[in-house]
């Protein structure tokens, strides 16, 4: 039986009868894996960063040290996982605390740099907000943990993600579509665009949707960008949503640029973006964890640095951050 898109609305333009699609054609051709696997293999991709790992870890990781502050912040985890606390609560992000971002124990990319903190150390975590299905955004043993230690967590994800938490242990899920919100604990969240794709087996390539999250609270307005790669769309955010105050932003998995960049930012067009956005508070996601493309885990930030020096020289709104660092809103 060929499954049907349960949430189909044909008056939006991202939902097709068989599952969800981008409003921008970002398809590629065919033959172009096997040619970006092929060149990769060939040129032995990816290359340690200059420093070897090592030295990498030692500059650009930290153990997370919580705080008693009641502040609004946020505290960079590595890759897409960010722990963030607004009006007092605490929400997790696409949080992955495992070896691998994979489905399998043994293969599959390996994380080259450890979790700053552990999910037994935590605090207690209000929601855990989800962008996609990709095993680097969405862990199974993580998310298995974090249901045990705290059996009442709240879940939003994308539509499409709710039977595979349910499975999971799962109680308090909301499901959202792109610009739907909903209100919780004080707290406005709202899906938004993002220009990604999803699929976790061969059998259900974006069934379920990808986003962003707008996360409102009472003094300000976080955007958590997930994985995207650039579209005019995303300046649509803040144009609908109000002004941004504070964003993450990816810069990593970028390479080859002609292969990557429909569905990744790379720094360049990160810096673009946060410059259209006003230039809100932000820092870099989306790198320095797992090897996913063909750059080194140090390039991102080489040449996110390089991209601020041309367009910003003097200023520090565009912050970035060691793994576990903690930043102030």
């Amino acid at each position: 039986m060929v499954w049907k898109n349960p949430w189909y609305d044909p008056s939006l333009q991202h939902h097709t009868p068989n599952g969800f699609r981008n409003t921008h054609s970002v398809g590629h051709q065919p033959g172009d894996v096997e040619r970006w696997r092929k060149e990769r293999k060939a040129a032995g991709l990816p290359k340690p960063p200059v420093l070897g790992y090592e030295n990498f870890i030692r500059q650009w990781w930290q153990p997370v040290e919580l705080n008693e502050l009641s502040e609004d912040g946020v505290w960079w985890l590595g890759h897409a996982s960010v722990l963030l606390r607004l009006n007092g609560r605490y929400l997790l992000t696409d949080p992955v605390f495992s070896r691998r971002a994979s489905p399998l124990s043994f293969a599959g990319p390996e994380r080259k740099t450890p979790p700053p903190i552990s999910v037994d150390r935590l605090p207690i975590i209000d929601a855990v907000v989800i962008s996609h299905n990709h095993y680097d955004h969405l862990d199974d043993a993580t998310v298995r943990r974090l249901l045990r230690r705290f059996p009442d967590l709240t879940i939003f994800a994308p539509l499409g993600l709710g039977d595979w938490f349910r499975r999971r242990g799962a109680i308090n899920i909301v499901e959202l579509d792109w610009w739907q919100r909903f209100v919780f604990n004080g707290l406005s969240l709202t899906a938004v665009p993002a220009q990604h794709w999803s699929m976790r087996t061969f059998w259900n390539r974006n069934r379920s949707l990808w986003c962003g999250w707008v996360i409102e609270g009472t003094n300000r307005r976080f955007w958590f960008s997930g994985d995207t790669g650039y579209s005019p769309e995303l300046v649509t955010i803040p144009e609908r949503l109000g002004k941004i105050d504070a964003a993450t932003l990816p810069v990593g998995a970028y390479a080859p640029r002609w292969f990557m960049s429909a569905h990744h930012m790379d720094p360049q067009s990160a810096v673009a973006l946060w410059q259209q956005m006003g230039m809100p508070l932000a820092f870099p996601i989306h790198w320095g964890v797992f090897e996913l493309a063909d750059e080194a885990l140090d390039e991102p930030v080489t040449e996110l640095k390089q991209a601020l020096n041309d367009v910003a020289p003097i200023t520090d709104k565009f912050r970035i951050l060691k793994i576990g660092q903690y930043l102030s809103l």
